[in-house]
């Protein structure tokens, strides 16, 4: 019998879609690919297979599971299954050089970015910014290796110290900071490759957010009562010409269910810096405004099912 298969390596972050599923009595399977064996030769099962492998796999311990989903995937896609975020979805989504390379190909501009591979080599790399400036690592997540810096000589003292991180693939990013006039990036997110919202996220802690529900932290105790401003507001009515180049951009690389991020510049300057292909949604947000993203990706998920079942 066909099914929706899951694919990923975090059990809190799809209890959320699960949860819909279960609500719209769709059949699905739950792939936790951390680790396992593959015979070549196999048939897959029939259905349509979702793809939520995360680039921050790592960090849960999960050190190969992306290299393991990518063969994963290619058998899926050699042997003719429906997969939602396909192998050239996830070469993206575990770099950001191959991110930014086709984002610039769709003319869409990101911020000057020079990839480094060794310590001396991204101290060389910085000496060519003569303003502020930031590092981040090439596979990331969670804003993993994003560090601000001033000068060369703060630079230095990361890299040269024992707070340095180590880049999982050995690849640090040099980039330049852009200064916004308001500490906020936007987030669109898009199901089916259909523009859904944007979000507004407060960016004045540092950049190692996630929005969802597990990565949240406590309510913070206010002795004064006073109410903390949200981190993650849905914008109103978004439009931006910048969300057609977006949509060609999934098109191109095989990507239907992404959240997709930029910052604006003083002149009103759109830069775009990060695609997630295993995106995640704010609950708190969303409760203000009626939409559920973990509902949509679970109805689209449930048409792709019947759209198969009925090509048979």
């Amino acid at each position: 019998m066909e099914k929706i298969f899951i694919i990923h390596e975090n059990d809190e972050w799809t209890a959320p879609l699960k949860k819909h599923l279960d609500d719209l009595n769709l059949s699905y399977e739950d792939w936790f690919l951390d680790k396992g064996m593959l015979d070549l030769s196999e048939e897959p099962p029939q259905g349509v297979f979702y793809n939520r492998m995360s680039a921050s796999s790592h960090t849960r311990g999960h050190r190969y599971a992306p290299e393991y989903t990518a063969a994963v995937l290619s058998w899926l896609q050699r042997k003719g299954r429906k997969v939602i975020n396909t192998e050239d979805a996830l070469k993206l989504e575990i770099s950001k050089v191959a991110q930014y390379t086709s984002l610039n190909a769709h003319g869409i501009r990101t911020p000057h970015t020079i990839a480094a591979v060794g310590k001396e080599e991204i101290i060389k790399v910085a000496e060519e910014f003569d303003k502020p400036f930031i590092t981040k690592h090439n596979r990331a997540g969670k804003g993993l290796g994003v560090q601000l810096f001033q000068n060369i000589s703060a630079l230095k003292e990361y890299v040269e110290g024992s707070g340095f991180e180590e880049p999982i693939d050995g690849i640090t990013l040099i980039q330049e900071y852009i200064q916004a006039p308001e500490t906020f990036i936007t987030r669109c997110e898009f199901i089916g490759r259909k523009f859904l919202y944007a979000v507004k996220v407060d960016t004045s802690e540092g950049f190692e957010l996630c929005p969802a529900d597990a990565c949240q932290i406590g309510d913070v105790f206010c002795p004064v009562g006073e109410i903390e401003k949200p981190k993650f507001e849905i914008i109103d009515g978004f439009t931006n010409p910048i969300l057609e180049k977006y949509q060609q951009f999934l098109e191109t690389n095989g990507i239907h269910i992404a959240g997709i991020e930029f910052i604006m510049d003083k002149n009103g300057e759109i830069f775009t810096y990060d695609v997630n292909t295993n995106t995640n949604y704010n609950p708190d947000a969303e409760a203000l405004t009626g939409i559920s993203g973990m509902r949509e990706i679970a109805k689209y998920l449930g048409k792709e099912l019947e759209e198969l079942k009925r090509k048979k």
